[in-house]
């Protein structure tokens, strides 16, 4: 069999603590390639949790049966990301006898070469023969998904009128805050923009928005043309992007910026107080770029080519792959 059949014929795992912004970069990778995943949730025990992958003894029997046990037999590919993942993913490709081709994405707190491949984002510094470099986070975006979900949920807001402003709402982490304050700034000056420019809005919040700040978020866009989804009932998230004519996201989240990038339309960056180096060093990057601008309350038009950096690693990827495959 040709080291391309392999590929189509591979199975994979992807392998996180099940943490959402995680998750979907390895999804979105393994659906980039082709591959026919597996989604394992892993719960690690005390003490190993605390610890650094090369302190761990035996990860695999360290595994909590609340989550996802992995055992034999061993995938051809493993996708991992986020610290409990680590120990995890390189114990497999121990268990396999260095068969299975091991992927890990975000920087690693041990040796890259631990791992066939390590893809990190741009904003980190960790480079090598192994290592990748991508433009803020991978995804499940494609142009297909998009105007598959823009035809779905057209009819939805055909009532609303242009412009149509998508608006990504995400949430305090641990670096940035989310305040009531900010949340009322920021509903304001959409109530603002309806007023000056006559647009409608499709809003999304996330579980770190908080029930607050949506009811802040609610109560300023009453008599504004407007959807708001908040978690319940279908997720329009694919749909919202597509039949944007421009977005506003708040600064909190790498993925759903590059998200909003995917389309290539205008993307507004609200910022949140806090940050820290490397979300300084993305913000700036995507500004550079021409990516993204500032929401300073009002609406700007600039053009650039969609960001679909996914689709770019997995290219890189199957070269890696392909030679992986060739040598069994």
């Amino acid at each position: 069999m040709s080291a391309d059949n392999k590929i189509r014929h591979a199975s994979c795992w992807v392998v996180t603590d099940g943490s959402a912004g995680m998750e979907i970069q390895c999804i979105g990778l393994a659906e980039a390639l082709g591959l026919d995943f597996k989604v394992k949730r892993i719960k690690t025990t005390k003490p190993w949790r605390w610890l650094p992958p090369y302190l761990w003894i035996n990860p695999l029997k360290t595994l909590d049966k609340r989550g996802d046990i992995l055992e034999a037999p061993w995938p051809d590919v493993v996708i991992s990301c986020g610290r409990q993942s680590i120990p995890l993913n390189m114990a497999i490709k121990k268990a396999s006898g260095d068969k299975t081709f091991t992927i890990h994405i975000q920087t690693p707190n041990c040796d890259a070469g631990n791992f066939d491949l390590v893809i990190v984002p741009e904003h980190d510094k960790l480079r090598g023969e192994n290592v990748l470099v991508c433009l803020g986070a991978l995804g499940r975006i494609t142009r297909e998904k998009l105007h598959e979900a823009g035809e779905k949920f057209e009819d939805q807001v055909a009532h609303l009128a242009k412009p149509r402003v998508t608006v990504l709402v995400g949430g305090s982490n641990r670096c940035y805050d989310m305040t009531e304050d900010v949340m009322r700034d920021l509903a304001n000056k959409l109530a603002a923009l309806h007023r000056d420019t006559g647009s409608s809005f499709l809003v999304t919040t996330s579980r770190r928005t908080g029930t607050d700040n949506e009811a802040i978020l609610k109560s300023a866009l009453e008599g504004v043309p407007h959807q708001l989804w908040t978690g319940e009932g279908e997720n329009p998230y694919f749909g919202y992007l597509a039949l944007a004519d421009a977005l506003i996201v708040t600064g909190d989240s790498v993925n759903m910026v590059c998200e909003a990038c995917s389309m290539g339309k205008p993307v507004h960056i609200f910022d949140l107080p806090g940050g820290n180096s490397k979300f300084n060093h993305f913000h700036q990057s995507m500004r550079e770029k021409g990516y993204t601008r500032p929401f300073t309350g009002k609406l700007e038009q600039w053009n650039y080519p969609p960001l679909l950096e996914t689709q770019k690693i997995a290219r890189n990827v199957e070269k890696f792959l392909k030679l992986h495959f060739s040598q069994r």
